[in-house]
């Protein structure tokens, strides 16, 4: 007598959805329960409350002015760097690779420490800066250094990675029509990574205004003049705990909108493709 033969994927496809239904909540759960714990902690007239206070403005309107400035200087160093590091090959290259990625994986920690070595008073070059006056540590100028130092591989990476997939076939075209280099950079060349170029950028101005490691150890937490959101969060966490869970606050809004942003861009950049 036959045995029915039973069909193991009816099964299975249950299964597997059941396990991948878990793995997301489960994830998911994980990463947004802290951050909705800092909405819980506090109440809208608290929030409004500490937002009108002038150590939490001051922070703000220092990191927005501190990051779009490192920002404006990663993009107009940082894209013809990007572009001339992706279109050669010459001896070393691996080692320069490598060298821009660093900032990624190194503690901010040890990134301050390093900067401070080289800019303070005694270091390497603020030594001779010193002599003409000229102070770097401990100053907004610091807070710059530092953010450009630790956020401009975000950019460098992706602008490296767009200049390389681009097809040269485009740039070799126009050269042969007549056109000059620069003009072929600013109507071809950018035009056709716009959108990867601006995702890169938002990330980068996302990971200056979060930076914090490094501002501290370099640029030190001076109100009004060094101390931005991250380290006005330290500060309030260690006095009024609604200051810094209302900047903690306006830090998680930036960053969701930077992200949302980036995908927007991302699928902008794909419909384009």
């Amino acid at each position: 007598m036959n045995r029915p033969i039973v069909n193991a994927g009816k099964f299975q496809r249950p299964l597997t959805t059941i396990i991948a239904a878990v793995l997301i909540i489960t994830v998911t759960f994980y990463l947004a329960v802290p951050v909705l714990a800092l909405f819980f902690r506090t109440t809208p007239e608290l929030f409004l409350e500490s937002l009108q206070n002038p150590e939490v403005l001051s922070a703000l309107w220092l990191s927005i002015f501190t990051s779009v400035i490192s920002l404006v200087i990663v993009l107009l160093v940082g894209t013809p760097f990007a572009y001339f590091h992706s279109r050669n090959q010459y001896p070393g290259r691996m080692l320069v690779d490598t060298i821009i990625d660093l900032p990624l994986v190194l503690p901010p920690a040890v990134a301050g420490v390093a900067l401070l070595l080289l800019y303070g008073r005694s270091g390497l070059v603020g030594k001779y800066l010193s002599m003409f006056g000229i102070s770097i540590a401990f100053t907004t100028l610091a807070v710059i250094i530092a953010q450009i130092f630790v956020a401009s591989p975000f950019y460098l990476r992706q602008a490296k990675s767009l200049f390389e997939q681009l097809d040269p076939a485009y740039e070799k075209t126009a050269l042969t029509l007549g056109a000059s280099p620069l003009r072929i950079f600013a109507t071809i060349t950018l035009p056709l990574t716009a959108g990867g170029l601006v995702s890169g950028a938002v990330m980068t101005f996302g990971r200056a205004l979060g930076e914090f490691g490094a501002t501290l150890m370099f640029a030190g937490n001076l109100p009004g003049v060094t101390q931005t959101m991250p380290l006005a969060v330290y500060v309030g966490m260690q006095g009024e705990l609604n200051v810094g869970i209302t900047v903690s606050i306006l830090l998680v809004i930036i960053s969701f909108a930077i992200m949302i942003a980036i995908r927007i861009l991302a699928k902008k950049e794909v419909r384009n493709a």
